[in-house]
C-alpha cells in the first residue's frame, strides 16, 4: 500500500527488506537501539557487521520512498524466526568466541518468548531524514493489518522506561500496558531499568 507523506511523496510500505536495503536496515537498527545495546554488542562498527550478517528481511516490514529509498523498518518475531536472529556461531564470526559468551549471556536476558495467538514487535524505526511524516504510524498500522491477516488476535511489543514519547505513540494506538521487567542490577548496562509490556487487541481475519 502507499501514501503521500507531507513533502508530496508516497511511502510505500513493503513485508519484506530489499537486499540493497539490507546494511541501511543494519544501520538504522543500530542507531535506534544503541543505548540500550551499546555494552553488549558496541561498538558500532562490529554491532552493525552482526546486524547486517543476521537480519532475516521476512521478519520485517519497510517503508520505502516512490524514489527508491529506504526510510524505515518494523521487525517481528515469530515461532520461525526474527527480525533479528542470530546464533552462537554469528557472534562468534564478529566478536570471536570469548566476547561472544558474555555477549549471548547478556543478550539472552532481553529475549521474550512468542505466544499463541500474538505477534511480537522486535523493534521499528526510521530514518532521521524521514521522522516527523508519519513513517512510524504507517509501520505500525501495517504490523497490526499483518498481525490480522493471519488470523492472530495480539500485537505486543515493550517499551522502556527512557522513551517515554515512544510509550505514548502506543497508548494513542490503543496499546494498554502490562507486566514491567526490571533489570537491577543489570540497568547501567543497558541503559535502561524497566521494560513494559504492551498489548493491543485486534480483529483477526477469519481464515
Amino acid at each position: 500500500m502507499a501514501n503521500s507523506n507531507q513533502m508530496g511523496q508516497k511511502v510505500s510500505i513493503e513485508a519484506s527488506i530489499r537486499p540493497e536495503h539490507r546494511a541501511q536496515a543494519a544501520r538504522g537498527y543500530w542507531q535506534a537501539f544503541a543505548r540500550k545495546l551499546r555494552y553488549p554488542l558496541g561498538p558500532a562498527s562490529k554491532a552493525m557487521a552482526f546486524f547486517e550478517r543476521v537480519i532475516d528481511p521476512e521478519h520485517a516490514l519497510s517503508a520505502v520512498s516512490d524514489t527508491g529509498d529506504f526510510l524505515g523498518a518494523a521487525g517481528f518475531k515469530t515461532s520461525t524466526g526474527s527480525f533479528i536472529g542470530g546464533h552462537f556461531n554469528d557472534l562468534s564470526r564478529v566478536y570471536g568466541s570469548i566476547g561472544a559468551t558474555w555477549r549471548g549471556l547478556l543478550i539472552h536476558t532481553l529475549e521474550r518468548d512468542c505466544e499463541e495467538g500474538t505477534l511480537l514487535m522486535d523493534g521499528i524505526f526510521v530514518e532521521p531524514e524521514a521522522r516527523g511524516l508519519g513513517v512510524g504510524t504507517k509501520l505500525l498500522h501495517a504490523l497490526m493489518n499483518r498481525a490480522e491477516s493471519a488470523g492472530l488476535q495480539r500485537l505486543r511489543l515493550d517499551v522502556i522506561d527512557t522513551n517515554p514519547r515512544a510509550r505514548a505513540l502506543y497508548e494513542r494506538e490503543g496499546f494498554v500496558p502490562g507486566h514491567e521487567k526490571k533489570l537491577g542490577i543489570l540497568a547501567p548496562l543497558f541503559g535502561f531499568s524497566t521494560a513494559t509490556e504492551m498489548v493491543k487487541t485486534l480483529r483477526p481475519v477469519q481464515l
